[in-house]
């Protein structure tokens, strides 16, 4: 899918700003840090509480309207519209960033109609705090895909319901790495008054009733990537895990996109790895191989799937 990115689930990749701080279990080996610290002579001086966040470049600012203006002749080779991930090295809701930054960025998604603006967040309870106001999703901001980052049960309990209340055109969820199961069709909160849960089924339609209630007719969530942890310090991720995964959105009808096994290769999996040359039972603890090794097949499949939405 890739045109100017080596992210599987984007065309672009555009960084406003660079710079984040970690706020979960997800970020502890951070590509984004390690980067930063390389580019800064050894030290990440844009991560951390109190790191100023710096603003790239004028020229860089100016990529998002060339892909906007070359619309027709992407849409007649491709098909589809253009997908932009915006701060693949920073997060759009970060409380460090300066307000006027994320004022221009704004500025900068309205003149850009054309493309589909991929907002991903570790801080999806930022997110209501942090639009212009007004703010219309529908009439103004359509081409505006909301995602959370969700690594494990807990962060889709305390996070997932906070996606949903925002009514933006596509909510997604970016599970990556994932790190231990999740259950989508059973998200449990506390309810306004304490007394008892909600039981909230994400794929199928948020319910905001008792368990056993009548679900909406639209999905809550709209799309789902799953992919295991890559680079130094990578955790293995288990085949169940994806695998439970993929099943849930299928039994939904909700896309499903595996990205990556990450670094690891282990009994149950399928990639480029040679398993030939390595007899692995299930009992076995899995090898390290490398991102590109361990591949992307999931049972024998090539998961891709992606919303579709109407130009």
């Amino acid at each position: 899918m890739s045109e100017n990115s080596k992210i599987e689930w984007t065309d672009h990749t555009f960084n406003p700003w660079e710079g984040c701080q970690k706020v979960g279990p997800g970020c502890d080996h951070c590509y984004a840090e390690t980067r930063n610290a390389r580019f800064a002579g050894g030290q990440a001086i844009n991560w951390g509480p109190g790191a100023p966040r710096r603003r790239t470049s004028d020229a860089n600012w100016r990529k998002p309207l060339a892909w906007n203006a070359a619309h027709d002749k992407f849409y007649a080779e491709h098909g589809r519209r253009q997908q932009v991930f915006c701060a693949s090295l920073a997060d759009v809701f970060d409380n460090a960033v300066p307000r006027e930054w994320r004022d221009e960025l704004w500025r900068l998604i309205e003149q850009t109609p054309n493309l589909d603006w991929l907002l991903l967040t570790k801080r999806i309870g930022n997110v209501g705090n942090m639009l212009p106001i007004p703010f219309d999703f529908e009439r103004v901001y359509p081409h505006v895909w909301i995602g959370a980052t969700i690594v494990n049960q807990a962060e889709a309990d305390r996070d997932i319901p906070k996606l949903i209340e925002v009514p933006a055109r596509v909510r997604f969820l970016s599970m990556e790495p994932l790190l231990g199961p999740v259950n989508l069709t059973q998200i449990m909160r506390r309810s306004a008054d304490g007394d008892w849960t909600y039981c909230d089924d994400v794929l199928r339609g948020f319910r905001a009733h008792k368990c056993g209630g009548h679900t909406s007719p639209e999905n809550a969530v709209d799309w789902v990537i799953v992919g295991g942890e890559s680079g130094p310090g990578a955790r293995p991720m288990h085949p169940d895990w994806a695998s439970a995964l993929r099943d849930q959105c299928a039994s939904a009808g909700v896309p499903f996109l595996f990205k990556q096994w990450g670094e690891w290769f282990g009994a149950g999996q399928d990639g480029a790895y040679d398993q030939d040359s390595v007899e692995l039972n299930a009992s076995d603890a899995p090898v390290r191989v490398g991102k590109k090794a361990a591949g992307r097949l999931l049972d024998g499949v090539l998961h891709d799937g992606f919303p579709e939405v109407n130009p």
